[in-house]
């Protein structure tokens, strides 16, 4: 396939108009999963999972 046509089809699938209930129900769930995620962790194991992200950021 032609990069060019391949440009144009990824735009045309970004730009799309989206279900809004759908866009919703997305938005609903990452809104509540990392929260959700934190309160199941232990205070360790959050610990080591913000040191390793840190870690990575600063990699750079």
């Amino acid at each position: 396939m032609d990069i060019n046509r391949l440009a144009k089809s990824v735009t045309e699938r970004a730009t799309k108009e989206k279900n809004p209930a759908a866009v919703a129900l997305g938005r609903l769930g990452g809104l509540k999963g990392g929260k959700a995620r934190a309160a199941k962790l232990s205070a360790e194991k959050r610990r080591a999972i913000a040191k390793k992200a840190a870690q990575k950021r600063w990699k750079k």
